[in-house]
Formats: C-alpha cells, structure tokens, sequence
C-alpha cells in the first residue's frame, strides 16, 4: 500500500510557510547584505471544562433503641453504736481504724464529783456502692448515600 501525498495540497503551518518563503528568495548577486528572516513559532493552550458525570450526596439518619448499663457511684454510710460507760478524764480525740472514724459521745454527769463518762462510740464506716441501672437511649447513625452519573459526551 502507498500514500501518494502533493506537496501542494498538504497545509503547511505558519512557521512552515515563512522558512519555505527564505528558501525561496533569491538573493541578488548586487546586494552587499544577505538578510535572513528570523521566525519564531508560538503556541495558544485554551482549557474547556466539560461535564463527564454526575454526583448526588444524599445522607440519611437512622435511630436504634439500645439498652445501655449506666453505673451510678455513691457513698453509704454505716453507723453502729458501740455502748462504752467508762469514766474518762478529757475528752477522747476522733480517731480512726482503717476505713471507720471513731467518734466519741461524752455527757457530764453530776455527782459529788464531776467527771466525764464514755457513754458510747460511733464507729462510721464508709463503703463505696454501685448499681446498674439500665437506661433506654436513643442513638442516631448517619449513612451517606453517593450516586454517580457518567456522561458519555467526553472528548
């Protein structure tokens, strides 16, 4: 197979055209000076946006009932009253033994002589307490749906 192509038909680009045109000119034999044309080709970039698809975001929530197991903390206290009856000659300081507070209760008696008397101890004990209590909650789930379209029309 042969591609026969005419010079004369082919379209030439501008920076074609002005070096075949020096080529071309004859110089004269009476001119001093030879002038040869200086040509500089430049080039245009245009950019085109083109729409090739499409995107539709669509976001749903969704609720699910749950149980969830709270933890609630607190204090008790427990108080036990420890009969004493002992006479004493100052009052006993608060004191403690581990995780219970002593606390001593005086009255004053009055007989010929006045004297303190060791009527009974509060031994309070601190203890530290959990419950669970189960709790209905309602928790939202967030889904993101994305749809795409092509478009076939791309260059």
């Amino acid at each position: 197979m042969e591609i026969n192509i005419r010079k004369d038909k082919v379209q030439q680009s501008e920076f074609e055209q002005k070096l075949q045109q020096s080529i071309d000119a004859k110089p004269t034999q009476t001119e001093a000076e030879t002038t040869i044309p200086v040509v500089e080709e430049k080039v245009n970039i245009d950019v085109q946006t083109v729409e090739t698809g499409k995107v539709r975001v669509s976001k749903q929530v969704h609720e699910e009932d749950v149980t969830v197991d709270v933890p609630f903390v607190y204090e008790d206290v427990d108080v036990q009253r420890v009969a004493k009856n002992l006479s004493v000659e100052k009052p006993p300081e608060v004191r403690y033994e581990g995780d219970t507070m002593i606390i001593p209760v005086i009255k004053e008696e009055v007989v010929i002589q006045k004297r303190l008397v060791l009527v009974e101890e509060l031994h309070i004990t601190k203890r530290r307490v959990e419950e669970h209590h189960p709790q209905q909650v309602i928790l939202k789930k967030e889904e993101i749906k994305i749809d795409r379209t092509e478009n076939n029309n791309t260059l």
